[in-house]
């Protein structure tokens, strides 16, 4: 039986956080459903786990400099933004959560999450105090009133030793949610 992401292309933002690790699974299921995936790393993201990881796991160069042309220049973000049919960022942090809520766009992976026009799922993954202040609760929830979908995060025992909600959501109910989304769109 055909996957529901099967032929889908999904772009996977990722970003600089321990929970980095789970991206691995979200892409190496994607691929593993049928999809195209192409995925956006920013620099700090870089530092957790190669760029060398997502391209084995996702069969396609890993984009991370908006300016690293080689070849032919064509602007990375706008090439992603018309090819993709969902954007899954995961983990996303308060930063990226900033960004995409006030269109700073000063990377690869905020350009393009100002760019796409298809569903955007954030997955967040951050300290427990850091998700509950005021200031990161607006900006989950004007991002949501502009449509962006949040999975998690969820309670737990996170990597800086605290426990508290902050855990970014599993891999599995991240696919879950995106074969939602298409579903919807039917």
């Amino acid at each position: 039986m055909k996957s529901q992401l099967s032929e889908k292309r999904i772009a996977v933002g990722i970003t600089g956080s321990i929970a980095v690790y789970k991206a691995c699974e979200i892409v190496r299921s994607l691929r593993t459903e049928g999809a195209e995936v192409r995925v956006i790393m920013t620099e700090n993201a870089a530092k957790f786990v190669t760029p060398l990881t997502f391209q084995t796991l996702s069969q396609n160069d890993v984009l991370i400099d908006m300016f690293d042309c080689a070849g032919e220049w064509v602007p990375e973000h706008i090439a992603i933004a018309d090819w993709a049919q969902a954007l899954v960022v995961a983990p996303a942090t308060a930063n990226i959560i900033g960004k995409a809520v006030t269109g700073i766009a000063d990377d690869l992976l905020s350009s393009t999450i100002l760019s796409v026009v298809c569903p955007i799922i954030f997955a967040p993954a951050m300290n427990f105090r850091m998700y509950e202040k005021e200031v990161v609760q607006n900006n989950v929830k004007l991002l949501m009133k502009r449509g962006c979908r949040f999975i998690g995060p969820e309670k737990g025992f996170l990597a800086d030793g605290h426990e508290g909600r902050g855990r970014m959501s599993e891999p599995g109910k991240i696919i879950v949610l995106l074969k939602e989304i298409f579903a919807e769109a039917k």
